[in-house]
């Protein structure tokens, strides 16, 4: 598999996660998150458009987007230290570090927050997303269990119910993926953000079973 190969499935990762990171924003911080996966996104639109993946690596610029990450890393550190009760902080804590490949650390410092903080649904919905990006965007049981959890706190967020159709999807049962998928529309407000995506993912999971998949 050659490197620009190896980038083409990331970007189409990338694009299936956004949506659902979207949705944890739009619960309690959406401004933020969109931010995030904006630099995110650019740093790897930047590397398809501008890279030469066939060429040895040489010494460049660091990108705005990870002077932004460790702004960002640095700024939540110092509300740690101030508050370490700011889930805020902690989310943006654990993008910092899932950004720079760091996923293990992510996932242990939301399980740190959970511990003193097990009833946030945002912290849980977090970790699940940690765990995700570890396990190369798969909805590991690890995953699914916090998921289950953000539900419990929190029925109205959308993001576990999301996640648990991404699950279905992942494990090959594209009618639980639509289900779910479907529940999370019809229970939707009207302007909900995350409805285009979804509407376009029911679309697609609609044509997969009607063809047989």
């Amino acid at each position: 598999m050659t490197p620009l190969v190896v980038s083409l499935a990331a970007v189409a990762l990338l694009a299936a996660l956004i949506a659902g990171l979207m949705l944890r924003g739009s619960w309690r911080q959406r401004p933020r998150v969109i931010a995030v996966l904006g630099a995110l996104a650019l740093g790897v639109a930047g590397y398809l458009v501008a890279g030469r993946p066939d060429l040895p690596a040489v010494p460049a610029p660091r990108p705005e987007a990870d002077r932004a990450s460790t702004t960002e890393f640095e700024a939540a550190r110092q509300a740690l230290l101030t508050n370490s009760g700011d889930v805020g902080a902690w989310l943006t804590f654990a993008d910092a570090l899932t950004r720079e490949g760091r996923t293990e650390d992510a996932i242990s410092g939301l399980q740190v927050a959970l511990s003193a903080m097990p009833n946030d649904a945002d912290l849980w919905v977090g970790l699940g997303q940690a765990m995700m990006m570890h396990a190369g965007g798969m909805v590991t049981p690890a995953a699914r269990l916090a998921f289950d959890n953000a539900s419990k706190l929190a029925p109205e967020n959308p993001a576990p119910r999301y996640f648990l159709g991404l699950a279905w999807l992942q494990a090959g049962d594209a009618k639980a993926a639509l289900r779910e998928w479907q529940t999370l529309r019809d229970s939707s407000p009207s302007d909900a953000p995350w409805l285009p995506d979804l509407d376009a993912r029911i679309k697609a999971v609609t044509a997969m079973i009607a063809a047989g998949g």
